[in-house]
């Protein structure tokens, strides 16, 4: 019943969702596009394979080693990946073209997830994280369907949200065959929520199994030498408030540093043009990635308006300021900066990344800094004590080998869920 009332709330509230893409659509015109596959029609569905699911963007960066390897053990398995966003969509293409299916998950009503499912009919399905949606996961069971959540975070603030509606997520939490989570405080909130600690493995983050791609740093080394001698800082994934910030902050670098490069790269593409307009407000001369000119020697910011570039832009600083946490978003992924050995500045609020953040806090790879002015302050230390910064980045780039492995005890789950149907993967997590 709790399920029925759900679906019926969910249903009079379709045409708000609809309007909001709508509204989205405004500045980001994607939005307007391949609604059928929001229902449930279209898209590049491979019947009888693997079927992943990664929100957006930082989801399908993260689950891109595990498809890969999906790809090289089951050739002849075909993998289908889904998502809700854009720019995850275009992700997901820009890293795999044709090589898997894609379409946009529907709509979390019964009658479009049973469409879905039963069009897709997937031998198995690898849910990223915690996407998790009653229907979607109802309908799986009914069609027999293992469902494991891999690579599985789940905040305490999060935890707080599904503990309010109980009612309607235990069950489906409690349906899930397997369910990967990165650490020990991670499987306690997930078990007060429902998920039988039988079908629970700590595996670890599969994030600390990320490899910077060698022709990647070949680019960044290339454009990083067409910009000569100077000092260059990033600020990626940043959000709406924190922009300005940072803006201000690079104002107060300069004044040490006169020759310094910000690349600044905001989280989400609609706010590239607002962001391009800040950097003009705060007096500052800027040129955009998507323009194809080299920043000169005048020019005091890189706008990163491209997608699929993040790491190469890492990989071109020599510090790094992690966004979504200035502003009380929770931080982005702080293991991207410390793979490639970059001192890491973090804003107060990590707490969608608590664990890794206080990790690498503990390990004097990640700084935190309260303000515009700690920012700088902290920005100006870095690009000064050149021995400092190799020092904490290198106690970064220890801390994510040190905890590697996660991917393949992940793929070791879904091997055998995919072999026995979804029962084998609990059996193993309780050796």
């Amino acid at each position: 019943m709790t399920r029925i009332l759900y679906s019926l709330v969910f249903t009079l509230c379709m045409p708000l969702v609809l309007l909001r893409l709508l509204l989205r659509a405004r500045k980001a015109p994607a939005y307007a596009r391949r609604w059928h596959e929001r229902l449930g029609l279209g898209g590049d569905l491979r019947p009888g394979g693997i079927w992943v699911h990664a929100v957006s963007v930082g989801e399908a960066i993260a689950a891109a080693p595990m498809v890969r390897e999906m790809l090289r053990r089951y050739p002849d398995i075909p993998v289908t990946i889904t998502c809700m966003t854009p720019t995850g969509s275009e992700q997901i293409r820009k890293l795999f073209a044709d090589k898997v299916g894609h379409a946009y998950l529907p709509y979390d009503l019964p009658w479009l997830q049973g469409r879905f499912i039963h069009r897709l009919r997937p031998r198995i399905g690898v849910i990223m994280e915690t996407e998790l949606w009653p229907n979607m996961v109802h309908e799986a069971k009914a069609a027999g369907v293992p469902l494991v959540l891999a690579n599985a975070r789940l905040s305490e603030r999060s935890a707080r949200g599904y503990r309010r509606v109980a009612w309607l997520v235990r069950p489906m939490f409690a349906a899930l065959n397997w369910v990967a989570v990165q650490t020990e405080a991670e499987a306690q909130r997930f078990a007060r929520l429902g998920v039988p600690r039988a079908a629970m493995t700590i595996t670890g983050s599969i994030k600390f199994d990320l490899k910077p791609d060698e022709q990647m740093l070949e680019q960044a080394a290339d454009l990083r030498g067409q910009w000569g001698a100077r000092p260059v800082w990033i600020a990626a994934s940043t959000h709406a408030g924190e922009d300005e910030q940072i803006l201000a902050a690079h104002r107060r670098v300069l004044e040490s540093h006169a020759d310094a490069l910000l690349i600044l790269v905001p989280r989400h593409p609609e706010r590239f043009d607002d962001v391009a307009g800040l950097i003009e407000g705060a007096g500052l001369n800027g040129v955009r990635r998507s323009s194809g000119k080299s920043p000169m020697r005048a020019d005091q910011v890189l706008l990163g308006d491209s997608m699929g570039e993040l790491m190469m832009f890492y990989a071109c600083a020599d510090a790094a300021f992690v966004g979504g946490s200035l502003v009380p978003h929770g931080g982005h992924n702080y293991l991207e900066p410390a793979a490639l050995g970059l001192p890491i500045i973090s804003g107060p609020h990590s707490f969608n990344f608590t664990e890794i953040s206080e990790l690498l806090e503990g390990a004097g790879a990640l700084q935190r800094v309260h303000d515009q002015g700690e920012l700088a302050a902290r920005v100006c230390y870095l690009l000064s004590e050149p021995t400092a910064a190799r020092q904490a980045g290198a106690a970064g780039l220890s801390v994510v080998m040190d905890n590697q492995g996660a991917l393949e005890r992940l793929l070791a789950g879904i091997d055998t869920t995919i072999a026995s149907g979804g029962e084998s993967a609990r059996a193993q997590s309780t050796r």
